[in-house]
């Protein structure tokens, strides 16, 4: 069984912004979330993914992520999806050999950054870097099915 395991962070400034290798618009929708599983149908710049994910434990959970055409995940966004869609930039920065993502949201949460690193192992140890704030993995405020419809003040 694939499984994902990440770590959230809020950040403490935008020193980040220098050392940005790539950048992504994401826009995602949820066709379903309660607290045992999500299925999120995502658009990736011109690529459509979905993914079920279950349920979180300490960052850790089994996730499945499968490349569907964008149009079809256009259209399930924009028919089938629940209410509440996530639009954001992820900034990738590499960083002592990992690579961290920046969420930058654009809709309801603008001004919201997040900051993310997947392991590979859940006691992985990784350097953090110094724009790097709170830890916030296990805090379901900023899980981006809760963020689909809650806004954040950042």
């Amino acid at each position: 069984m694939p499984i994902e395991i990440e770590r959230k962070f809020l950040l403490v400034d935008e020193s980040w912004r220098s050392s940005v290798q790539e950048s992504i618009e994401i826009q995602q929708g949820y066709l379903c979330k309660d607290k045992e599983r999500t299925v999120r149908v995502r658009i990736w710049g011109d690529v459509g993914k979905i993914t079920v994910k279950g349920m979180s434990l300490n960052g850790s959970r089994p996730e499945y992520e499968y490349t569907i055409p964008k149009s079809e995940a256009q259209e399930l966004i924009d028919t089938l999806c629940l209410k509440g869609i996530v639009q954001k930039i992820r900034h990738l920065i590499p960083h002592q050999g990992f690579i961290w993502e920046v969420d930058e949201f654009l809709d309801h949460n603008r001004g919201l950054f997040l900051a993310e690193i997947e392991l590979p192992h859940i006691d992985s140890p990784f350097a953090i870097p110094p724009w790097i704030g709170t830890e916030v993995t296990n805090d379901h405020r900023f899980q981006n099915s809760y963020l689909a419809q809650h806004r954040i003040d950042s």
